[in-house]
């Protein structure tokens, strides 16, 4: 299911307190993220659900797994209350579908050095995330893609964004949306209410004043 959102979707990842989520929404951003697999972010679904209930009407959460078995993505996702799923590393078809069928709305993130075409199998995926790695050098590889028009699929532009290099990525591509994580963190996991406020304005003002067109409309 596709998520309901005007303009540009901006996603804050690697949220570990309310204070962050709550101020990352409160600056503009549409989501805010969750992992919960092994990582210097990882949160707890404890922890994760008391700020869940905390976030405001219509801010979306997001619940990222690595190599997590599909019923348990299913269970955190349904026991919390999350808007959507964010699903790295390997997964088989079947087990993407089987996730797809029982939660809301599922984002797919892909290395940057897949060839996104016929061949490539991201059925039960609503959104696009590229690239699966957190760093701008991996993003830069595969901008291309997201210039193509043959891809009748949202795409999010990720890894190594930053408060600077977020204009062009915007301004120059036809990005659905964003994700940042360690690009406003003074370590990881831990925000920088200066940059998290920088990085907001800017993807909005980028996509306000933007280079290209984009067909947001065929998407929904």
């Amino acid at each position: 299911m596709r998520l309901s959102v005007e303009g540009l979707f901006v996603k804050v990842s690697g949220i570990t307190s309310e204070e962050d989520a709550l101020f990352s929404i409160g600056l503009g951003a549409s989501a805010v993220g969750f992992e919960f697999g092994p990582s210097p972010r990882q949160i707890s679904t404890a922890a994760a659900h008391d700020i869940v209930r905390r976030l405001p009407f219509g801010a979306i959460s997001v619940g990222v797994f690595r190599n997590e078995m599909p019923r348990r993505i299913v269970e955190v996702a349904n026991t919390l209350g999350l808007t959507a799923v964010q699903i790295d590393g390997l997964i088989a078809i079947d087990e993407l579908k089987y996730v797809a069928e029982r939660v809301n709305t599922v984002l797919r993130t892909l290395p940057s050095t897949t060839v996104i075409d016929s061949s490539v199998h991201v059925a039960g995926a609503d959104y696009l995330l590229l690239p699966e790695s957190d760093d701008y050098n991996s993003l830069v590889d595969c901008l291309e893609t997201f210039l193509d028009e043959t891809l009748h699929v949202p795409m999010i532009a990720s890894g190594g964004l930053t408060t600077s290099n977020v204009i062009d990525v915007i301004q120059n591509y036809p990005v659905w949306g964003v994700d940042v994580r360690s690009g406003v963190e003074t370590s990881p996991g831990i925000k920088d209410p200066v940059l998290l406020g920088e990085f907001i304005a800017n993807a909005h003002w980028a996509y306000e004043n933007s280079y290209v067109e984009r067909h947001f409309d065929e998407w929904t």
